[in-house]
């Protein structure tokens, strides 16, 4: 059921943003009196799911759901039309129009994601705020993994700042050492303000790891004991924090799922606190490497910040973050092409998107997310690589400067060496879903 959830939002938020996509290439298109011979929603080889012709277009739903596209009149795209280019120019083709009007129809789709991108961040911001851990209120500090670890960070250091600058979001931590390539981290470690040099060569393995590599530290409290579990039958109790397990110390629960994962049905005994008196207890590990309780939530435990936005407040704050979503993912484009950090191994296809969706319906996370993939379609879209809309823009760039028009033919081979490329990555993407299937 959860999946069926997942892939109903993946494809709601496609159809959303892939229509508003190509109705930015066909306004302008129509605006300029360019015939449009089809507008579809995914795409259509061999047949369509659902199509209906009004005055020169054909308007379908495809049963292929990678995208979408407009087929415009004397345009070589993706159709590979070469017996229409075979034909003298129309007045009401594309080819026939000025480079300026044939660059506003190319960059319209780009334009409407990114417009489309910040209204949806403003409107979610507007509706429902924005909720966030301040990097102070991690009281407890951080708890790492060994990537971390290899850095100099310790489980429990209090992140102050980043390269000296301070990081007001505790969720932006990672990102700015990531991105930035950060040299130095400022930590509070037991009382004591110190500096962590981050050595050369580091970044790029965590970014290898594919995995958070720091997360807020929460103490093992117990807010709740599952009937007939071990936890129960040893005796603990709501209010409960474990100390330690078998000797081991476990300030952290992080550290009690750890331990119980390493020894599955082993016998346990638990040092807690409760009511300011330490006792011990005694438990058999579960074949699932756990005991049965859960702890007093995040939210609970640490303060989060929660800001409300009016109307007009909303609309800057909805283009800023726009803008840092943009920029975000443009330096993480970045590190795609540096081998060092193997971060192609971490692009993701269709089953990746589909799993950033909330497993189950929930609007708010649905459509700060639809905002997000609005500005990736925009970023790789106006990517300059024939067949996208970034490549169309290059060459008319070139005729405008130049006044030289690339001829049909040179078009015609740049469309397929672009529609190789896209095909290539796409076989990237969800190869690497597939490989992490298994």
């Amino acid at each position: 059921m959860e999946i069926l959830i997942q892939a109903s939002q993946l494809i709601l938020s496609l159809s959303i943003l892939v229509t508003l996509h190509e109705l930015g290439h066909f306004i302008p298109a129509r605006l300029f009196k360019t015939r449009v011979e089809k507008f579809y929603l995914f795409f259509d080889p061999w047949f369509s799911l659902f199509k209906v012709k009004k005055g020169d277009t054909e308007y379908g739903i495809g049963w292929l759901p990678l995208g979408g596209y407009v087929k415009i009149s004397g345009m070589i795209d993706e159709s590979m039309d070469k017996e229409q280019m075979k034909q003298p120019p129309q007045p009401w083709e594309f080819r026939s129009k000025p480079a300026w009007q044939r660059l506003i129809i190319m960059v319209g789709g780009v334009t409407v994601n990114v417009i489309l991108g910040m209204a949806i961040y403003a409107m979610v911001l507007f509706v429902w705020g924005t909720q966030y851990l301040p990097t102070e209120n991690a009281i407890h500090g951080v708890y790492t993994d060994s990537s971390a670890v290899s850095i100099g960070l310790k489980n429990g250091d209090k992140i102050l700042s980043v390269d000296g600058e301070k990081v007001a979001n505790f969720n932006d931590i990672q990102l700015k050492i990531l991105l930035e390539d950060a040299k130095t981290i400022q930590v509070e470690r037991t009382g004591r303000i110190e500096e962590v040099i981050i050595p050369e060569g580091t970044i790029a393995k965590m970014i290898k790891n594919q995995q958070p590599f720091m997360e807020p530290a929460v103490l093992p409290q117990v807010d709740q004991v599952l009937e007939n579990s071990p936890a129960k039958k040893a005796g603990l109790q709501v209010g409960d924090q474990l100390l330690a397990i078998n000797g081991e110390e476990t300030p952290f629960f992080q550290d009690v799922v750890s331990y119980l994962q390493d020894h599955k049905e082993e016998t346990a005994k638990i040092k807690v606190l409760r009511n300011n008196s330490e006792i011990e207890l005694e438990a058999t590990i579960s074949e699932e490497g756990t005991l049965g309780f859960a702890i007093v939530p995040l939210d609970k435990q640490l303060v989060f910040d929660t800001k409300e936005y009016g109307f007009f407040e909303s609309i800057p704050a909805g283009i800023h973050k726009a803008y840092d979503s943009f920029d975000n993912y443009l330096k993480q484009i970045k590190l795609i092409f540096n081998p060092e950090t193997e971060a192609y191994k971490s692009l993701g296809g269709f089953l990746t998107i589909g799993k950033a969706f909330s497993p189950h319906w929930d609007w708010q996370r649905f459509w700060s997310f639809t905002a997000f993939l609005s500005i990736i379609l925009a970023i790789m879209n106006i990517l300059p690589i024939p067949a996208l809309d970034g490549g169309h823009v290059m060459f008319l760039l070139y005729e405008i400067i130049t006044g030289k028009k690339p001829g049909d033919k040179f078009m015609e081979y740049a469309q397929i060496i672009g529609i190789i490329i896209l095909l290539s990555l796409m076989i990237l993407a969800n190869g690497n879903d597939i490989l992490r299937l298994f």
